[in-house]
């Protein structure tokens, strides 16, 4: 098992706040990476096709995260229930907890991907998208929707690597994946005019080399991918335990997601200027949200594998670390957003009234920073806890939220549209404190 070892982090021994860093510097990285898929197609499109290509990929955003977080979640179950086996030191099941997370993550995107694109019209009709972008929308869903199975494979290697320690090899593929997106899009959209078709083109294409590439890599190098026909076959009871925690984390994106749908109609009513500026602030934030999302994974990669070694007393040293970690981010980000939000909105596109409108709706998202950190560390120790139903409730916690919230502030003739963004902050407000009350009840249980 030497390149195993190797390969793998042992998180149940070690200075805490040293682990957590070291596991998360490499993911957070390759997370960056992973958001160049969506801001390099969003910079191309918006400059050398126009403000309307643009809100044609951000309007579908929301809808292809649900169907994305569908399959997801389940690659979490099943990285979460790896790492608590890896802690017990228990080589067999961790076998087994890969083979029967590929079965089910791997079959389960057919299925999704193609319910996702026949109701893709359908879907963004039902959202009030823009007639003038509603061709271009349905074109680029479709795409993400043939790709969805691409994304699963990825997300699959990744999920177990990192569940044993190894968040560098993720990181690998995913630079190389960002660097050839990067020169299909410049082609495909700028040199074969393919316009938001290209843009779609080149992540699926980018997904499926990452997929791949990190598959085989990971088989060649990791003693735990290297199975026989005997570690082939399907474990009723591994299945469960995946299934147990990956569906409540399906749902819980998936509520998110359908949340972010809502919020997303709210924000076409307002018209394409208004569609481009939130796609272009949201971009912005899904980078913000890789530092909080990162730390957040290390944790419950952290958490599980040393609640599966009994050692509680460093889970809840891990948690306050990783708050110390969180608040100070936090506080250098809000200055930042506040001081230099035109020149940032301005790298997506040239029209001066999306600028303006980026510019002060990124002004007040900010101040709730510290809210949204809190949410990822919570849900990180909470997840490698196993705490199933803290996924449900927080996932029902932002659909409440983003159904009520968005329309009341937006209708009142003071705020108006800018309720969008001060809807947003709320949320995470509200889903923020929720979460860490409950993480003060469970702390109690265990």
């Amino acid at each position: 098992m030497k390149k195993s070892k190797q390969a793998v982090l042992n998180m149940t021994e070690g200075n805490p706040l040293s682990l957590l860093i070291m596991f998360s510097v490499p993911m957070l990285i390759g997370n960056l990476f992973q958001q160049v898929y969506n801001l390099v197609d969003s910079v191309i499109v918006g400059q050398f096709v126009g403000a309307d290509a643009l809100a044609a990929i951000g309007a579908t955003g929301s809808v292809t995260f649900l169907f994305f977080a569908l399959c997801n979640g389940i690659g979490s179950g099943g990285g979460i229930v790896t790492s608590q086996f890896f802690g017990k030191g228990d080589e067999s099941q961790v076998k087994s907890c890969i083979v029967n997370t590929g079965f089910i993550m791997l079959g389960f995107p057919f299925v999704v991907g193609a319910m996702a694109f026949l109701l893709s019209k359908p879907i963004l009709e039902l959202m009030e998208t823009p007639k003038e972008i509603m061709a271009d929308s349905v074109s680029y869903m479709r795409i993400m929707c043939v790709g969805l199975v691409f994304v699963s494979l990825y997300n699959f290697s990744a999920s177990i690597l990192r569940a044993l320690g190894d968040s560098k090899t993720p990181l690998y593929f995913l630079i190389f994946s960002c660097i050839l997106n990067t020169i299909l899009d410049i082609n495909f959209v700028c040199v074969l005019k393919l316009s938001v078709k290209g843009a779609g083109y080149a992540t699926i294409i980018s997904q499926l080399v990452s997929g791949i590439s990190c598959l085989i890599y990971a088989i060649k190098t990791n003693d735990y991918f290297k199975m026989t026909k005997k570690d082939m076959k399907f474990n009723l009871e591994i299945a469960k335990k995946i299934v147990k925690l990956g569906v409540p984390l399906s749902l819980q994106f998936s509520m998110i997601a359908i949340s972010c749908m809502a919020l997303q109609r709210v924000v076409n009513s307002f018209g394409k200027v208004t569609v481009a500026a939130f796609t272009a602030t949201s971009r912005l934030e899904n980078i913000i949200h890789q530092p909080y999302g990162t730390l957040g994974a290390a944790l419950s990669t952290y958490t599980g594998q040393n609640y599966g070694a009994g050692k509680m007393d460093r889970v809840k040293e891990g948690y306050r670390k990783s708050l110390i970690i969180m608040v100070v981010f936090s506080i250098v980000m809000l200055p930042t957003m506040q001081l230099l939000g035109a020149p940032i909105t301005g790298l997506f596109v040239e029209d001066a009234d999306v600028i303006e409108m980026g510019a002060k709706a990124l002004k007040i998202s900010s101040l709730f920073y510290v809210m949204l950190g809190l949410i990822y560390v919570v849900r990180g120790v909470l997840n490698g806890l196993g705490d199933s139903f803290f996924a449900l409730l927080n996932g029902l916690v932002e659909v409440l939220g983003r159904f009520i919230v968005p329309i009341a502030l937006t209708s009142i003739p003071f705020i108006g549209l800018w309720g969008i963004w001060w809807s947003v902050g709320i949320v995470w407000f509200i889903s923020g404190l929720t979460a860490w009350l409950r993480y003060l009840y469970f702390k109690k249980r265990i």
